[in-house]
């Protein structure tokens, strides 16, 4: 039988599944497959909530003495958008001029695809680990992420399993192969600000208070002054206004209510509950200004909500585990890649409560994108780092 050693075997039978979140597609059956002939043992539990899709979910284990390594992703992709734009068909796994085009071909089934094709090639090498390997695979990273690794994460601990490091397959480089390990997220807080005013006629604003100027007013002090400068091992706090809403179709009514929303990704400057008591302090400190409201006393009218759980900001200090990915992306691709906290949020957020962190995938020029594709050679390249990796991190 097969010991799934090709990753470009590996990865095209991925991406036939069609698993765009939340479905399972047969994502995680084809990846069951891949695994038993390995030694694996394979679970796959199914996380349910209220107001969410149920959720299956993988858990594979390869036990041996010695540490223990978990490697974590996804195997849920977005939708392809209009398939008529593909150059070829989002899940046929077609290979055309050296690249593998399919949804997730990227994000991040190629991943999975060279992490399970550098275990089969350490199993038909040396027969066995110096230690454990796990694999924890969700299908809930593209929705909500509420029935998927966190709860994953909590199942497996509740069954007694422990960490000691842990790789997410996440397409981290920018522009090649080699470019960048991730070893911390910024954290990530949204918000939903409405202004409550008086609706009246816009010819006579004395007897309306409108909301959009008691908005703007909110929206400067959201923006003004910088939350920070950065600091050592992150970018500035960023405050980014992602949507203002009114609702008012009129050019003659003063409306009553306006809205806005905004999403904020920080640094270790902060944490989520101290970010938020600052914006909590500007917006009241804001709410009796008059240069957009000249004449008014009363100060603005407005409720915030937080949307959704924080993100919270984090970086690994794991010198083992940095330094043995960093040597293994250099023996392979000759680069020393930049050890960077850049980029959204993933479900390193999540494991990092559990054990060490970082994330190093393919690169990451065609995620989401129509046409998504990958390169063969960089499939080959990146399950060659893996195997160096598990070499010299269980060595």
């Amino acid at each position: 039988m097969s010991l799934s050693t090709d990753p470009a075997e590996n990865l095209a039978a991925l991406i036939r599944c069609q698993s765009v979140t939340p479905a399972e597609g047969g994502a995680l059956s084809a990846l069951e497959t891949m695994l038993k002939p390995l030694g694996f043992s394979v679970e796959r539990p199914v996380f349910s909530e209220d107001g969410t899709p149920d959720i299956e979910n993988l858990y594979a284990r390869l036990s041996g003495n010695g540490p223990h390594l978990m490697f974590a992703g996804h195997t849920d992709v977005v939708p392809p958008g209009d398939e008529t734009s593909w150059t070829h068909p989002p899940f046929s796994a077609a290979i055309h001029n050296g690249e593998m085009y399919g949804r997730g071909a990227v994000d991040m089934k190629g991943g999975i695809a060279c992490f399970v094709a550098a275990v089969a090639r350490h199993v038909e090498k040396k027969g066995s680990l110096k230690g454990s390997v796990s694999l924890l695979i969700t299908g809930d990273e593209e929705g909500p992420s509420i029935n998927g690794t966190s709860k994953l994460l909590e199942w497996a601990a509740s069954k007694g399993e422990r960490w000691d490091a842990a790789v997410v397959g996440e397409p981290t480089n920018p522009e090649r192969l080699g470019d960048m390990i991730k070893i911390g997220r910024r954290g990530s807080i949204s918000g939903l600000l409405t202004v409550n005013g008086v609706q009246g006629h816009a010819a006579y604003p004395h007897l309306a208070d409108s909301p959009v100027r008691g908005l703007l007013t909110l929206a400067d002090a959201l923006l003004s002054p910088v939350l920070d400068a950065g600091t050592k091992d992150f970018q500035p706090t960023n405050l980014e206004i992602t949507s203002i809403d009114v609702g008012n179709p009129s050019t003659n009514v003063i409306p009553a209510k306006a809205t806005l929303a905004f999403n904020i990704r920080f640094n270790d400057t902060w944490t989520a509950e101290t970010l938020q008591a600052e914006i909590h302090n500007r917006l009241d400190r804001a709410s009796s200004r008059s240069k957009y409201r000249p004449g008014r006393k009363e100060p603005v009218a407005f409720d915030l909500v937080w949307r959704d759980r924080p993100s919270h900001v984090f970086l690994t200090h794991d010198e083992k585990l940095i330094s043995a990915l960093s040597a293994s992306v250099h023996a392979v691709t000759g680069q020393t890649p930049a050890l960077s906290t850049s980029g959204g949020t993933s479900d390193a957020r999540f494991i990092k409560d559990y054990c060490p962190v970082v994330e190093f995938g393919l690169v990451g020029k065609t995620m989401h994108m129509v046409d998504e594709r990958v390169s063969l050679v960089d499939l080959e390249t990146l399950a060659d780092i893996y195997s160096r990796f598990l070499e010299d991190w269980f060595g």
